[in-house]
Parts: structure tokens; C-alpha cells; sequence
């Protein structure tokens, strides 16, 4: 069997994007799965320009058993927000401009992956993430 996971578009459009992220462990997790991929997002309307990358604005999540890395894809990949085991929060970075991409050049995407640790049967996460979009 496989974990239950969801990731659904709430908002896309040609600044912000926001996506929630679900998951019900059956006890055998997830390692560096692609959530959110910058050319699957939409096109900006006014110029055509296709997303090339993200800055994270906010993140409301909770944890139930589990915790969650959240990380900057590139050849290594980088990370980009711990999320901490059976804990429910909100962080705003919309004040700065929102958490820069801090992977390396070299094989860097703009996509964003996820790896669960500790998780067990049962356990499971709820992440809603709000995306600035960066064009290039």
C-alpha cells in the first residue's frame, strides 16, 4: 500500500499560488516527492511568462505523528522548512518577501519536494502553503 496523499490548488494565479497538501500514513511515508512543480503552475496573464521558481509567503500546517521537511529541489537538495512532529502553526514571511530558494545552481528547479520522517500508521499532515511566484 501507499501513504493517502492529496495535494490540491486552492488559488493560481499571476502572483501568488496556493496549494494544501494532505496526508494519512499507512507507515511507509514519503522521500523527496515532488509537491509543487513551477512549470505546472499557470502562465502569467499579462506577459505569457511561465513560473520559473517560488518564494514561500506563508505556511499553516499540523502534524499528527510525523514530521515534514519541505525542500528546495536541485541536484542536492536544500531545505526550505522543517515542520515539526504533532504541532499546528502558522509563519508569515510576506513581511520580508517571503522565504528565498536557497538551493545551489547546479541542477536547481524552483520546484519544491517533501520528505516525512517518523511517520507510522495513522499519522498524517495538513500543510497549506502560499507561494509568490518568480518569472524569469
Amino acid at each position: 500500500m501507499a501513504d493517502a496523499v492529496t495535494t490540491t490548488t486552492i488559488q493560481d494565479g499571476d502572483r501568488l499560488a496556493v496549494v494544501q497538501l494532505t496526508n494519512t500514513s499507512d507507515g511507509t511515508g514519503e522521500s523527496a516527492v515532488t509537491k509543487i512543480d513551477v512549470s505546472a503552475l499557470a502562465t502569467n496573464s499579462a506577459n505569457g511568462q511561465t513560473c520559473t521558481g517560488v518564494k514561500l509567503g506563508k505556511i499553516v500546517y499540523s502534524t499528527f505523528g510525523m514530521s515534514v521537511k519541505l525542500l528546495w529541489h536541485a541536484t542536492t537538495n536544500t531545505i526550505c522548512w522543517d515542520l515539526n512532529s504533532d504541532y499546528t502553526t502558522d509563519e508569515d514571511f510576506t513581511g520580508f518577501g517571503g522565504v528565498q530558494n536557497t538551493a545551489a545552481a547546479s541542477g536547481k528547479t524552483g520546484d519544491i519536494k517533501l520528505t516525512t520522517t517518523g511517520h507510522s500508521a495513522g499519522d498524517s499532515y495538513v500543510i497549506v502553503l502560499t507561494l509568490i511566484k518568480e518569472y524569469s
